[in-house]
């Protein structure tokens, strides 16, 4: 598993959002993370009154699209909604990770940019845990995670037509 204990090492810039099931969540990995990170980037929500997880999955997208985030982390309540939503955006690979091995191993194989997460389905430690998982991994583009990525953006690329 990568060190993620000297997270400050990485030049890191990640952008956080999360609908209001999230935002406890979202707020304790505010605390937790913005002093360690080159720059974190609050992409809302800021209270805990209803609201659509898309929206948060948009503005997270939008940060590492345009270039001003390295990676991003979305929580809603179970993270399916925040996951799918993100998934449906060009240069977005999201995933829900609930473990840490998941958490690196989706970077390492697959250059996940985004990490999505379940407030309500794990707690605050174990979330930690996780995005340390997250942030300390590298993509590590070997022959076969290349050629499997490749195809994963061809999909991106043709949607249906690759049919």
């Amino acid at each position: 598993m990568p060190d993620a204990a000297n997270l400050s090492s990485f030049p890191l810039r990640v952008a956080l959002g999360g609908d209001h099931a999230g935002f406890p969540l979202k707020q304790a990995v505010a605390e937790h993370y913005g002093p360690r990170l080159t720059s974190l980037i609050d992409c809302g929500t800021d209270n805990a009154e209803s609201c659509d997880y898309p929206d948060f999955a948009i503005a997270v997208s939008r940060e590492i699209i345009q270039g001003r985030a390295d990676r991003g982390i979305v929580v809603c309540g179970s993270g399916v909604g925040v996951s799918v939503a993100a998934n449906k955006i060009p240069g977005i690979r999201a995933a829900i990770c609930h473990d840490t091995y998941s958490a690196h191993q989706g970077v390492e194989h697959d250059d996940m940019n985004v990490l999505c997460i379940g407030g309500r389905i794990i707690g605050s430690s174990l979330a930690m845990e996780i995005i340390d998982a997250f942030l300390a991994a590298k993509y590590t583009p070997g022959e076969r995670h290349a050629r499997r990525l490749d195809k994963v953006l061809e999909i991106e690329k043709k949607g249906l037509e690759i049919l």
